[in-house]
């Protein structure tokens, strides 16, 4: 997918916010329509399509997001506390929650996968500033390690509605992620700090700044917006993860990663504004593979509809499972695989 259609898609929403929150009015609408509606009608624009495969890893575009999402965090609870009132007030909480879950996840998300140790840093300083710094650990440890079994917090399995997977996800993440931390640590004999050290004594001196700062209010704003991130996250992968599950050896073990156990969506835009997470089977067969490369393999399951759509559907449990349920392909247990 051509760069500039990332760019476009993510740094339109910033322009946006960054008006809005000085002078409210159509500025901060049109940042929320920016997000919110703008991908339904540009991801039916087939002809603008990007091609594939052109460019390599958009770590600067990628750099520039974190940036943006640490320095509009403080800029929105500004905004919220100070500059906005009334009807702006509600579309400019939800347009920067919407920003901070659609574009600054997947950022953070891009970054605490790059190999380059300042870009892991700035993804990490991401999830701290959404209270959710835990996320950086337990994605790489656990989620990707055990991804579509019953050891994955983050793998809902089918049936499971959204609202008793959130805090299931949420706690079980921040246990397993720990423990997996903890392992590294022990084997590292004493030469390894384990980082939720940081993430959570992060969390609280953002708490307390934010609170200096802006006051009570103002850390009540920052609550509900990182709170907003985070169940954004979270939706995403009991979307993308929903009722799939990996084989099981004779001998236990669950069979490598495949195509097969993610959810995929179309829709280039939707895709281009959530730096290609849509495309999550070929993310997780090649974690390290860069955003801008991501390909929908063929034979990967897929969505019935754009992957925000599908997470809007997601909050509804009974409908979920009424579109959902019917596509979730049964377990395969090829021969190779099966007891003898």
């Amino acid at each position: 997918m051509r760069l500039a259609g990332f760019a476009i898609a993510t740094l339109t929403p910033a322009i946006l916010l960054a008006c809005g929150a000085a002078w409210g009015g159509a500025w901060i609408w049109a940042a929320l329509f920016s997000m919110a509606l703008l991908w339904i009608f540009m991801d039916r624009i087939s002809a603008l399509t990007p091609a594939e495969g052109e460019f390599p890893a958009g770590d600067g575009l990628l750099a520039f997001l974190g940036v943006l999402q640490l320095a509009f965090l403080p800029l929105a609870i500004w905004a919220l506390t100070r500059s906005l009132h009334g009807a702006d007030w509600v579309v400019a909480l939800i347009g920067f929650g919407l920003f901070f879950g659609q574009i600054g996840n997947p950022a953070a998300h891009e970054l605490i996968h790059r190999a380059d140790h300042r870009l892991r840093a700035l993804g990490q300083s991401i999830y701290i500033g959404f209270l959710f710094g835990h996320h950086t650990s337990a994605h790489r440890l656990v989620h990707h390690v055990h991804v579509a079994t019953a050891e994955d917090p983050n793998s809902a399995r089918k049936g499971l509605g959204f609202w008793r997977f959130l805090p299931r996800a949420w706690i079980g993440s921040f246990k397993a992620g720990h423990a997996a931390e903890q392992a590294l640590c022990h084997r590292a004999e004493g030469r390894r700090i384990n980082p939720y050290r940081l993430y959570v004594s992060g969390a609280l001196a953002a708490m307390l700044v934010v609170m200096l700062v802006f006051g009570w209010t103002g850390l009540a704003v920052y609550l509900v917006l990182a709170a907003h991130a985070q169940s954004q996250l979270l939706v995403s992968d009991y979307v993308q993860h929903y009722g799939l599950r990996r084989a099981i050896r004779p001998e236990g073990r669950p069979e490598p990663v495949s195509i097969r156990h993610s959810w995929n969506a179309a829709g280039w835009y939707s895709s281009a504004m959530m730096l290609n997470a849509p495309r999550h089977s070929d993310h997780h067969t090649h974690p390290t593979r860069p955003y801008p490369q991501l390909i929908l393999p063929d034979g990967a399951p897929m969505l019935p509809a754009p992957l925000p759509a599908m997470a809007i559907l997601a909050l509804v449990p009974p409908l979920w499972r009424r579109v959902m349920d019917p596509r979730v392909p049964l377990p395969l247990n090829p021969p190779s695989l099966a007891p003898s």
